[in-house]
């Protein structure tokens, strides 16, 4: 009797973890996503892009890059990507998200989260291990793994499914900070997990705010602007690429 119970509760926790897995996109979809997003307008320099994807638990799920192959993007923006990723998913709530690109003043000399960037560092041993041909693909060694690490200038963003679940996040790295806050902005819109309940930007969401000014960030969640291209693509999101609306259910 003991051995079926046991039994069961294990099913029970092996469906409860592929139920939160299944709201994820999968390796396919961002890869898709993030090539056609690129190729856009998005301010920066035209790079080619880095994404990793995390779940709520820290845990590696995606990892793609847009180019031809794993040298057509810097190689240190892959971890940049995870640490994006794993900040954004860490200090944002069912209530609240934050973007990296929202922590940025704070974390300055003085600011109110100043060594926030210290305190969750890079698992090395995640980020550097396996199999080099591997890194980029389905088989990234990267996945199955908590990567760590904070990262506080643009290009991470919480994840949220239609009924306002917060389920991880998503990190963008390969260009300038600014170009990388608007690829992940465009993606997690095509990816369909941007009902973002709140957030510290002047429109309530986790926009990137460039209100720095003289290095005084007027709301206290600035991040510096990188080029007037990329600060008007960011204005326009809710234009262009509005949050979506949380659907209650009943």
């Amino acid at each position: 009797m003991i051995k079926k119970i046991l039994l069961t509760l294990s099913s029970i926790v092996v469906v409860s973890a592929f139920a939160a897995d299944k709201n994820l996109p999968s390796y396919s979809e961002v890869k898709t996503s993030l090539t056609k997003i690129v190729a856009q307008k998005n301010g920066g320099f035209g790079l080619n892009m880095w994404a990793t994807i995390v779940d709520r638990d820290g845990v590696v799920k995606v990892v793609a890059f847009s180019g031809s192959d794993r040298g057509a993007q810097w190689p240190g923006s892959r971890v940049i990507s995870a640490q994006k990723a794993n900040t954004a998913n860490a200090f944002s709530l069912p209530g609240l998200a934050l973007s990296t690109a929202n922590l940025f003043t704070a974390t300055q000399p003085g600011g109110s989260l100043f060594g926030l960037q210290f305190s969750n560092p890079v698992d090395t041993s995640v980020a550097y291990g396996g199999k080099s041909s591997n890194i980029g693909t389905k088989k990234d060694p990267m996945l199955g793994k908590k990567i760590g690490g904070v990262n506080v200038f643009g290009g991470g963003l919480a994840l949220y499914t239609k009924d306002g679940t917060l389920i991880g996040a998503l990190g963008v790295s390969g260009d300038s900070s600014c170009a990388d806050h608007n690829i992940a902005w465009k993606l997690r819109k095509t990816l369909g997990l941007d009902y973002v309940p709140a957030g510290v930007s002047t429109t309530s969401d986790d926009n990137i705010v460039n209100d720095i000014d003289n290095g005084t960030s007027a709301g206290g969640w600035g991040h510096p602007a990188c080029s007037e291209a990329a600060t008007k693509i960011a204005k326009d999101f809710p234009k262009t690429y509005s949050i979506s609306k949380k659907i209650n259910s009943r």
